[in-house]
């Protein structure tokens, strides 16, 4: 991987570094490659069907200085290039109305979270390809108005596993990936020689390319114009290693797409091939700075979305403990 200047504050639709390109038979052929239909049951839990007793233990048992890193970005209320639906929240009660004592404050919240600035966790009915949920079902007779019958994020529950954490920055020795970088498999090697760390089965990997901090010293940007993340050619080697769990500061995706005609490449092996659930937006740079600190690249990470019958992700705030 070649580092850019980041001196640029808009990356636009002039970023480069996304490819190889990869032709649709190509993809196709891919998705064969790493698809795990019908190993598992319940099927619509998918990959986090590796995640047994055993693996829960082993993670806990990893633990050592007892650091907590949470790793949602804030609740995000302001509309910007990044923002395009920003989510709510308003007060319903200003504690003026109760008698007799104590006065009660309350809020609203909501957000329609399948976007860039909404720390979520993506269940397995979000994603179908070529009309297809995981296991094969047909998207339109699993997913209606009423929510997913198949593959719902309520079905998911709780991941409780082990992290491993991939920062390139820190390993490249830059502040971030520019827009639009690609991480290929030989990347992830490399990171995980670097950070004496090796991806195993059951395991949750995070990406960092640096997108908040970036954002932070230069602005925001559309990310679905140009955003670091894995390319194609990354997705058998994660495959092979059993990984349950995919994620990032960006939404796991380089874009633009190297691949012609499918805009989320990697959100199609991942969730719709693998059955392995994303985490899109997440805050890394906490964890950036704690992992480095502890000299360490792996931790307990504790993932709970909200018990929504049929929905097709949660908001949620994914912790890391060291």
């Amino acid at each position: 991987m070649t580092s850019k200047s980041a001196d640029a504050p808009d990356p636009g639709s002039a970023a480069t570094g996304n490819g190889p390109a990869v032709s649709r038979r190509e993809f196709d052929a891919l998705f064969e490659a790493v698809r795990t239909w019908g190993r598992w049951d319940p099927a619509d839990r998918g990959a986090w069907n590796r995640v047994t007793a055993d693996h829960v233990r082993r993670a806990t048992a990893g633990v050592r200085s007892g650091t907590v890193v949470p790793l949602a970005l804030p609740w995000n209320t302001r509309p910007g290039p990044d923002n395009r639906n920003p989510a709510l929240h308003h007060m319903t009660d200003l504690g003026d109305v109760e008698s007799p004592e104590p006065s009660t404050h309350k809020d609203f919240i909501a957000a329609d979270y399948h976007g860039k600035g909404i720390t979520h966790l993506d269940a397995l009915c979000h994603i179908a390809y070529r009309g297809q949920l995981y296991g094969g079902r047909t998207a339109g007779d699993a997913v209606g108005s009423s929510g997913a019958r198949f593959g719902a994020v309520s079905t998911l529950g709780p991941l409780v596993t082990r992290g491993v954490f991939l920062d390139l920055p820190a390993v490249l020795g830059i502040r971030w990936l520019e827009p639009g970088q690609a991480v290929h498999a030989q990347d992830i090697t490399a990171a995980e020689k670097a950070l004496d760390v090796t991806i195993g089965e059951g395991d949750a990997v995070l990406l960092r390319s640096g997108h908040v901090r970036r954002r932070t010293e230069l602005g925001a940007w559309d990310p679905d114009t140009a955003s670091a993340g894995f390319h194609v050619d990354a997705v058998p080697l994660l495959a092979e290693r059993g990984i349950a769990l995919l994620g990032g500061d960006g939404d796991s995706d380089v874009r633009p797409s190297p691949v012609e005609g499918v805009h989320s490449p990697v959100h199609a092996l991942a969730m719709a091939a693998m059955g392995v659930p994303l985490l899109d937006n997440l805050d890394l740079e906490a964890l950036s700075a704690a992992t480095a600190e502890a000299g360490r690249y792996e931790f307990l990470l504790v993932v709970a979305p909200l018990n929504v019958p049929g929905g097709t992700g949660s908001p949620v705030n994914p912790v890391a403990v060291l």
